[in-house]
């Protein structure tokens, strides 16, 4: 069984915003709806765009098997460095997991389809506007 650390937040992102509890009830179903061992989660601070305790998590992959974030949009808004965390994942065989949206990195081909979701979330506030206009 593969050891999965989670990883929530304590600070709203993108717009969302959920209780850590019920962040990691999703998380913990997901994991034995999937047949991976959950390690208890990091939280990720309260200060706007940190990721510190996800870079600590990805320090961890030496010695679990991935992670599972409540969701994809708990990754940086940044382009680059979610590339960045996507290299560290592949490169040491890993995976992540994304509870919400029921996905997971374990592959390039992967990375596409996250990014996809990225693009049409980030474009989605600009439809809104136009929408409403």
């Amino acid at each position: 069984m593969k050891r999965v650390r989670g990883y929530i937040f304590s600070r709203p992102f993108m717009g969302e915003r959920a209780p850590q509890h019920v962040q990691n009830i999703v998380i913990r179903d997901y994991c034995t709806r999937n047949n991976l061992f959950y390690l208890l989660s990091a939280t990720e601070y309260v200060e706007k765009k940190s990721h510190l305790m996800l870079q600590q998590t990805l320090k961890e992959l030496n010695s679990i098997d991935g992670i599972v974030a409540y969701s994809l949009f708990q990754l940086p808004e940044d382009k680059a460095l979610r590339e960045k965390i996507y290299k560290r994942i592949l490169d040491l065989k890993k995976e992540m997991h994304f509870s919400v949206e029921n996905l997971k990195i374990a592959k390039t081909e992967d990375i596409k389809k996250i990014e996809n979701i990225w693009l049409v979330r980030q474009a989605l506030p600009d439809c809104l506007k136009t929408i409403n206009t």
